[in-house]
């Protein structure tokens, strides 16, 4: 049975960057309560540099939210949209890794 070809859809514009925005922000919130937390545990255990890691992967998400929100703002209907919105998928991928490498180690006390 061969199928009926229906109305094209067109791709939605900032689809992507719809979910990126919001959740980079939220990663950011995480990042923060995540330094905070570490400052306490200093006290008992002693100084380490995990803060200064949580800190620059709250850098990474915030290139994403960035990146996110001006994907949403090209009105000009050029490809920078799409680049600026690749741009922000492949900064949050990449906080996403080092968030979860930096509480690996930290979890195993190598760092």
């Amino acid at each position: 049975m061969a199928e009926r070809p229906g109305p094209r859809r067109e791709p939605r514009m900032g689809g992507l960057s719809l979910h990126i925005l919001p959740t980079a922000g939220t990663m950011i919130g995480i990042c923060t309560t995540l330094i905070g937390l570490v400052k306490i545990a200093e006290a008992q255990i002693g100084p380490s540099h995990v803060d200064e890691y949580f800190g620059l992967a709250a850098l990474l998400f915030l290139a994403s939210a960035l990146a996110s929100y001006l994907s949403m703002r090209d009105l000009t209907g050029n490809r920078l949209g799409a680049r600026l919105e690749r741009v922000a998928d492949l900064c949050f991928m990449a906080g996403l890794i080092t968030l979860s490498v930096i509480s690996l180690l930290f979890a195993y006390e190598t760092i």
